[in-house]
């Protein structure tokens, strides 16, 4: 595995290593061993995967204090653009964003630590995206940030959105909040 950090801390691009051959593809996603050696020293809790169809987009999501959690993030079927934003106050980039492309042909992952919202948005005809998360998810601490209040140039006006996800404040409304 070879990884490479974001310019937002704690925000690591991971390129796994694929095998291929006569039956298919192989990828490890995950190895205790080798996140260690690059600073990673999480003990995943819980495992998530969702099931889109192309435009759907799902986030800006992250838990709030005392719940935060961390996330290592990989598409084992299609193709997304994976965004992250950095809504910790103290951070020197704090709402700073970055991307990048996450599908089952190019093995890529993405480490994201407390304090990142994250989200993503279908390219492919579907996708399958999974989630291994450092904390149980708590409907309390369960927050978001609207998809087009940030500066993200996503590639699309009208995105596929859950009444939720339009739901959610603005990057500016949440900078003037308690938090």
């Amino acid at each position: 595995m070879n990884f490479i950090k974001s310019y937002i801390s704690g925000c690591i691009m991971i390129e796994a290593e694929i095998s291929k051959d006569n039956r298919g593809t192989f990828i490890k996603n995950f190895n205790s061993n080798t996140f260690l050696k690059n600073n990673i020293d999480e003990n995943f809790s819980e495992s998530y995967f969702s099931y889109s169809h192309k435009n759907v987009l799902r986030g800006m999501h992250f838990q709030k204090t005392p719940n935060q959690i961390s996330k290592l993030i990989f598409c084992s079927k299609g193709k997304v653009m994976d965004v992250f934003l950095d809504i910790r106050p103290d951070s020197e980039t704090f709402g700073k964003f970055d991307s990048v492309i996450l599908s089952d042909e190019n093995g890529k992952h993405i480490y994201l630590s407390e304090g990142i919202a994250h989200g993503f948005l279908v390219l492919s005809e579907n996708a399958t995206v999974h989630y291994l998360q450092s904390g149980v998810y708590d409907q309390e601490s369960d927050s978001g940030i609207l998809w087009n209040s940030f500066g993200m140039n996503w590639p699309i006006d009208n995105p596929i959105l859950s009444k939720r996800d339009k739901g959610f404040i603005t990057f500016a409304e949440y900078k003037n909040s308690n938090r």
